[in-house]
């Protein structure tokens, strides 16, 4: 069902769009999201044959800087490029100067249907694909596969209904966690609970990515017809009973 998300719309406002970026990235990294993914992402760099990664839809950067950070501690060392449509520029900075030369960004826009020929490594998605209806997230995929790059999602999203329940608890929960978000900004509070545009946000875009997402089967169907292309589907759970991450990982062949 694929309603509109207010932070895929240009003419949303910049500053409330990053700051519910920056929610969802706490959120990520709170529940060690990385940790369950990391097998998967891993397999995806060593059967795509490359220890480059090119995040596309970036937004907060998810649980791609502690998967980078990880993977460099157990002796390998992947060097990431963060791109998005609307590219949170601050957040971007932030997290390339605290990685030491691990990531890097594209400060220009990026479309996840047409990536720059010069980008080429592991294509991941975390949380994000559901922003794309069937036509476009087809294309996501083809693109992947006609310039032979391997390619990862991985979607938190879900239609069962245990997860439309829990979105709704949302608004309460960016109001109990704003106060530990950094980097700390008076106007970052005044969004959230003066005038509440930041939970509100997250609600909204919250309910509808829930309706949007796409079921493991479906994935495999979006990707069918790719040249060359080997797809690989599941589901993972989340620790201490958070949900599950379903995803999808699709290397040249």
């Amino acid at each position: 069902m694929h309603l509109f998300e207010l932070e895929d719309q240009s003419w949303f406002p910049r500053l409330v769009r990053d700051y519910a970026t920056d929610y969802l990235q706490f959120i990520q990294v709170s529940v060690r999201l990385d940790r369950a993914i990391a097998p998967v992402f891993r397999r995806g760099l060593e059967e795509g044959k490359t220890t480059e990664v090119v995040d596309l839809c970036s937004g907060g950067s998810g649980p791609l800087v502690l998967l980078v950070k990880e993977l460099a501690n157990a002796g390998l060392p992947v060097h990431a490029t963060l791109t998005d449509l609307f590219p949170n520029i601050p957040t971007f900075e932030a997290i390339a100067k605290s990685s030491e030369g691990r990531i890097t960004f594209e400060p220009a826009p990026v479309d996840a249907r047409a990536v720059p020929a010069a980008l080429r490594g592991l294509r991941t998605i975390f949380n994000g694909f559901h922003h794309f209806n069937p036509s476009d997230a087809r294309s996501v995929l083809h693109a992947a596969a006609a310039a032979s790059q391997p390619i990862a999602i991985f979607e938190a999203s879900d239609r069962r209904p245990i997860n439309l329940l829990g979105v709704l608890l949302v608004p309460f929960a960016v109001w109990l966690m704003t106060p530990f978000i950094r980097p700390f900004r008076w106007s970052r509070l005044l969004l959230t609970y003066l005038l509440p545009l930041v939970p509100f946000t997250c609600l909204w875009d919250g309910i509808v990515s829930q309706l949007r997402a796409y079921t493991a089967d479906e994935m495999v169907e979006l990707g069918g017809g790719a040249p060359r292309m080997r797809w690989e589907t599941g589901h993972i759970p989340i620790a201490r009973g958070r949900g599950r991450v379903t995803y999808l990982l699709g290397i040249p062949c």
